[in-house]
């Protein structure tokens, strides 16, 4: 019998309106944007959903039980490195990945341009052939916070396989 293991992750950034226009890490593509996210690493909350997805996955809690921000050693981090980090346990574990389903949820800014780039950063991140992995994108039809312009919300699904 296969060991299958299956996680999901969620993740939400409040835009910060008292920043300036500018670019945004946003599945680990720069994406420019009216107001960044306001985080204590990057903000990039694609790659924090799929963070937790996998650690899900793995049982092992969540991206805050491991890169805390209310550690300084966090400030500003780089969202690609801490998901290679996760990525790094699943495969100790001896999982590798089976597919990769992500929903990013905004009004603002506009995902589709850049969904192939960011298939290919995960991708490269994760080791994975980019057709296990998918990015999709939704507006809540301007309901809710996300509705209202005030952050953007995402959604990761995942599925780890036993290494073979």
């Amino acid at each position: 019998m296969n060991d299958f293991r299956i996680g999901h992750g969620y993740d939400v950034h409040r835009f910060a309106t008292d920043a300036a226009e500018g670019m945004q890490k946003l599945g680990g593509v720069n994406v420019p944007v009216k107001y960044p996210l306001l985080a204590h690493s990057d903000g990039d909350v694609v790659l924090h959903a799929i963070a937790d997805a996998i650690l899900g996955a793995l049982g092992k809690g969540d991206i805050g039980e491991h890169f805390p921000d209310s550690d300084d050693a966090w400030a500003g981090a780089d969202s690609a490195e801490l998901l290679r980090s996760v990525w790094a346990q699943a495969k100790v574990a001896g999982y590798q990945l089976g597919n990769l389903d992500v929903t990013i949820v905004a009004e603002t800014p506009k995902i589709s341009p850049h969904k192939a780039a960011m298939k290919d950063v995960i991708a490269h991140v994760l080791g994975a052939d980019m057709n296990r992995i998918n990015i999709k994108a939704t507006t809540t039809e301007r309901l809710g916070f996300v509705g209202r312009k005030e952050g953007i919300g995402t959604h990761a699904v995942v599925l780890l396989c036993r290494a073979q």
